[in-house]
């Protein structure tokens, strides 16, 4: 139903994905289509993502638009022609459209370009034996370390997703960490330890973290829960670099700080972001200092 169908495509910001330390500053080509493996109660994309539950009577579903045509060759000639350095496959969950995203990816490393996944990580060894030759990066949602969350809220397991991030480390393909923070549902410290120390000890503690702010009144069915405070990702922040990770982000609070990237020796601003832009950049990859930072620059 999905191939060769987007629903959404547009040029994003890396920064987006979010991807802090792969091509910063760059642009993504995204796309995405229908339908998802998790049925988050958080999901932002409900009306994409869970189009049958959202839709509600199986009558309905014909009367949908799947989306327009948008065939793999044009994403790519898209994408060159608004000079995007990657192509990044989001908005709704692209393991359910691989057959789809496997063509452009392969014609995009043809013509040089960069492919990016956002996902929830949940997929099967056959998904990743086909994607990893041609994926450069990707960003996985870490949603809790707790398998009762997962089950209830997303309807899934922990496990696989752990997994496959070790897999994708070790193939080298270049992952950042989101994890949201949903008061009462994944805001636990101790829950939060645990995901932090995970990254540290499984993947690596160079792989950043991002810690997003969740928005009730945009969420699919958890809009009686309030808004994450300001100081509740600046805890969880304080978490993973407590734990001993490099590089960790606040996300959905401009303006905070939580957004940029300092050199690890000297304390220097070396990328300042407000929301998605960059507003400085100071180096590619190394400080003045000599320090090295660790990504694709």
């Amino acid at each position: 139903m999905a191939y060769g169908k987007a629903i959404a495509a547009q040029i994003d910001p890396v920064e987006k994905k979010p991807l802090f330390h792969f091509l910063p500053g760059s642009f993504a080509y995204s796309i995405g289509t229908i339908g998802c493996n998790f049925r988050c109660g958080n999901c932002q994309n409900y009306d994409i993502s869970q189009m049958f539950g959202f839709k509600g009577k199986v009558k309905e579903y014909d009367k949908f638009s799947w989306g327009y045509d948008l065939a793999p060759e044009k994403i790519v000639e898209e994408a060159l022609k608004n000079k995007c350095a990657s192509i990044a496959y989001t908005y709704n969950e692209p393991t359910v459209w691989l057959e789809y995203a496997l063509d452009t990816m392969r014609q995009a490393r043809k013509k040089g370009i960069k492919n990016i996944w956002v996902s929830n990580g949940f997929m099967s060894n056959e998904t990743l034996d086909a994607i990893i030759p041609y994926l450069d990066a990707i960003n996985v949602d870490i949603k809790s370390f707790d398998d009762n969350f997962y089950k209830s809220n997303c309807g899934a397991r922990l496990k696989p997703v752990l997994e496959n991030c070790k897999r994708l480390i070790k193939e080298k393909v270049w992952i950042e960490i989101t994890t949201l923070i949903i008061p009462t549902m994944s805001d636990e410290e101790k829950m939060l330890r645990k995901i932090a120390r995970f990254i540290k000890n499984e993947l690596g503690d160079f792989v950043p973290w991002h810690l997003s702010a969740f928005s009730g009144v945009i969420s699919w069915k958890l809009r009686h829960i309030p808004d994450t405070s300001i100081n509740a990702v600046k805890n969880a922040v304080a978490i993973g670099k407590k734990e001993g990770l490099k590089y960790v982000y606040g996300g959905n609070v401009p303006n905070s700080g939580l957004e940029n990237t300092y050199c690890l020796k000297c304390g220097r601003t070396l990328i300042e972001r407000i929301g998605y832009e960059i507003t400085v950049y100071n180096g590619a990859g190394k400080c003045e200092c000599g320090q090295k930072i660790e990504g694709i620059f």
